[in-house]
């Protein structure tokens, strides 16, 4: 046992070619503070996985292995198509590992930083799918804590209109484990410092909408080709977090109408109870945000005609957030669709005669992502 536990003290690279839990390690692909992922095969099934080895310290508190347990089950129980697939999680001479669908790709990460800023109707379509898995994730009762570009994968998409499939990653691990158990002391947090929630840095609880901050602060970076808060050091990042006001993001971006400001306004709110109540919601909003200026960033899908066709009602009085991000001009409507119909709908000009968009080709940037 002994022997064996000691191949996990050394370099990570020294795993290269081992077999570890049924799965052979190929090569490093990605590393944080308390893990490692691999490229592995599963001789099993003989398919290839992304194989999490977390740090041995964590397998050696108790507390912290039954939550890793607990937490990766039902993270292998969300089905859902925008959250990556837990295989299989467990314990092997003294270390935890998590097996996942391996994702060939990029990530948004690297997208960003070869493309900068991307176009609306490109930053809409990741958002949404973004959107939609935290969502779901909230809805079986995962926080995720530490929502990142890293942590959204990209792969190919279908077809023209969806150029682009993604993915969000690292839930068999949520960051409620280590606060629990010792590996996060008070005054600390886990989560990265351009993307963290203002309760977490103070320690206070949080819920989904501790996501939605950390969603919105990767959505204007989307837009903008930066976070919003950048300070020289990390103490003045996390009181910007706490208490300065984000910057307007349409000094970024002038081509962008100013509703948008007030989506991310909301979004970034230092309260908890200002944001959206849910990630598609911040999306909804901001979409509307965008078609109501020169709708440059429509996202290619179809439009519902029987709401293109008729002027915007009022919210009825039972709708939660009865806001509007955008005031429609005259002689257009929108859309104020539910959280779970809004990935697919999005506002249009009333002069339109066709009811479909027309296919658009991929952007520039869809075959490098994808070149291995």
């Amino acid at each position: 046992m002994a022997r064996d536990t000691s191949l996990f003290s050394g370099r990570p690279s020294e795993l290269i070619g081992r077999q570890v839990a049924g799965y052979r390690i190929e090569r490093e692909i990605g590393r944080g503070g308390m893990a490692v992922v691999y490229r592995a095969r599963d001789l099993r099934l003989e398919r290839t996985v992304a194989l999490k080895l977390l740090a041995p310290e964590l397998a050696r508190n108790d507390t912290f292995r039954s939550r890793f347990t607990h937490e990766s089950r039902t993270a292998a129980a969300i089905d859902h198509p925008h959250i990556v697939p837990v295989f299989e999680a467990g314990e092997t001479d003294g270390v935890l590992y998590i097996a996942m669908r391996y994702v060939a790709g990029s990530d948004l990460r690297h997208l960003l930083d070869r493309e900068g800023p991307l176009p609306p109707g490109t930053a809409l379509r990741i958002a949404a799918q973004v959107a939609s898995a935290l969502d779901a994730a909230h809805e079986h009762g995962l926080v995720h804590r530490d929502v990142k570009p890293g942590n959204i994968l990209v792969a190919r998409g279908t077809d023209s209109d969806h150029p682009e499939h993604v993915y969000l990653t690292d839930f068999g691990l949520t960051k409620k484990s280590l606060s629990l158990t010792g590996f996060t002391t008070v005054g600390q947090f886990v989560g990265t410092l351009d993307y963290v929630a203002p309760e977490q840095i103070s320690g206070k609880p949080v819920d989904a909408r501790c996501d939605v901050y950390g969603f919105a602060c990767v959505v204007y970076e989307c837009l903008a080709g930066h976070p919003p808060f950048r300070r020289d050091d990390d103490m003045a990042l996390l009181w910007a977090h706490q208490y300065d006001e984000p910057p307007p993001l349409t000094e970024a971006r002038p081509d962008l109408a100013a509703a948008v400001d007030t989506v991310f306004a909301d979004a970034l709110a230092k309260s908890p109870d200002r944001r959206q109540d849910s990630c598609l919601a911040f999306v909804a909003e901001l979409r509307a945000a965008v078609a109501g200026g020169t709708g440059a960033g429509h996202v290619p899908t179809e439009v519902d005609l029987r709401v293109a066709g008729a002027r915007a009602e009022p919210a009825d009085a039972g709708e939660p957030r009865g806001r509007a991000a955008a005031q429609p001009s005259k002689g257009r409507a929108t859309a104020e669709p539910s959280s779970k119909e809004s990935a697919g709908r999005v506002t249009a000009e009333p002069s339109r005669e066709s009811g479909r968009y027309e296919p658009k080709p991929p952007p520039r940037w869809a075959e490098p992502v994808f070149r291995r």
